[in-house]
């Protein structure tokens, strides 16, 4: 199959790596509006399977043209170009899948676009990353082993092996994206009810082999499209994980006012969070630090009468010999192998489905096995 990667950032290099690694994918087509940034990524991934093509993504004629050649389309872009590729897929008739971005609500916008992809005989899955993606794949294979789903809690960080201080965090994605699920409320379902919470809200301790106590509390954006989806639960809650202590620190700057976009001082408009972001920016750098993503997925519901809970739980770590830390390895082989499971047809249906909805939960935790993430199922 030949499959291209829009975008040559770390994202989209993982998985043309992983594409290339793969007996299945015979061509890859390597897309960025740098070309010399996406021929680099070529040269190190040292492939003959491999190919860098400049494409500006702002340019429908430009993009269409590049990516009818493809059967399916990778788009590691930033997440406002998502809805305009998936356009442009269903236009030329090719199967693509994504990172997400529920800010702005750009994944609703590509959901609508179901009917258009199905008339266009075209598979397009969003929000293929950790979470939202391996989160909603593995919360939907949970609830296919139930007769009547009940409760979902999922637990995900990025944290480093190694904390330091000020706030025992390093980022390992946008520090503006990482405000915003600190900042905005977090969407959950209690007793069958859809409500709004405050996020860093109902701090809770948590473990995992190697690491503990660690707290979890309520952001932003992981619930995704789970409460759409499974509508009838009568618990759904997502809380990220970090090292004991970090909410409240950062509660006090949201509650300063430091993370507000816009403030009014004696008539001036000054950005607080731009300030706060360029201050913490350099001090929350990973830089060449190991980190590790741990995942937690409960689904809990009815079998055969009787109560049963099926937990799904990752521990992944950054790969030293390549150099690749462990939210790329988790999210760029996600999107990697859906995009392959469209490609050999493991995945059939046409139209835009978001991951919990298609995904085939047990083989997805076979290919992820391959690459060194590890997901391991118990029936607790």
């Amino acid at each position: 199959m030949k499959i291209a990667v829009l975008g040559a950032g770390l994202m989209g290099k993982e998985a043309a790596r992983d594409l290339v690694n793969s007996d299945k994918v015979e061509f890859v087509g390597l897309a960025d509006i740098d070309l010399e940034q996406g021929e680099k990524v070529c040269q190190q991934l040292n492939s003959p399977k491999i190919q860098a093509y400049q494409v500006d993504a702002s340019n429908p004629d430009e993009l269409a043209e590049f990516m009818q050649t493809f059967e399916v389309v990778i788009n590691a872009l930033f997440y406002t170009f998502n809805e305009q590729v998936a356009k442009t897929a269903i236009e030329v008739g090719v199967h693509c899948v994504d990172l997400g971005g529920h800010i702005g609500h750009i994944t609703d916008s590509v959901l609508q676009l179901h009917e258009d992809a199905r008339r266009a005989n075209v598979t397009v899955i969003p929000d293929l990353g950790v979470a939202p993606g391996m989160i909603n794949i593995l919360s939907g294979y949970g609830v296919s082993k139930l007769d009547v789903a009940e409760s979902i809690h999922l637990y995900v960080g990025g944290i480093p092996v190694h904390p330091e201080p000020p706030l025992e965090y390093n980022h390992v994605f946008s520090m503006e994206g990482l405000m915003d699920h600190y900042t905005d409320p977090a969407l959950i379902i209690r007793n069958g009810m859809k409500q709004e919470i405050p996020s860093l809200s109902e701090v809770e301790n948590i473990y995992f082999e190697k690491f503990g106590p660690l707290e979890a509390f309520h952001t932003s954006g992981g619930t995704s499209t789970l409460p759409h989806s499974f509508p009838h639960l009568k618990t759904l809650e997502y809380k990220t994980i970090r090292y004991p202590g970090h909410a409240e620190k950062f509660k006090l700057l949201v509650d300063l006012n430091l993370t507000r976009k816009e403030l009014q001082v004696n008539g001036s408009t000054v950005y607080p969070r731009k300030i706060l972001l360029k201050v913490l920016d350099p001090i929350l750098d990973l830089k060449d630090k190991d980190d590790a993503v741990l995942l937690r997925v409960v689904v809990g519901g009815l079998k055969g009468g009787k109560e049963v809970c099926y937990q799904y739980e990752m521990m992944t770590f950054k790969d030293r010999q390549r150099q690749t830390t462990a939210m790329a390895r988790a999210t760029a082989n996600t999107i990697s192998v859906v995009a392959q499971m469209i490609g050999e047809q493991s995945i059939t249906k046409k139209g835009v489905y978001p991951p919990e909805k298609i995904v085939p939960g047990r083989l997805y935790i076979q290919e992820m096995a391959k690459r060194g993430v590890k997901i391991k199922e118990d029936i607790v």
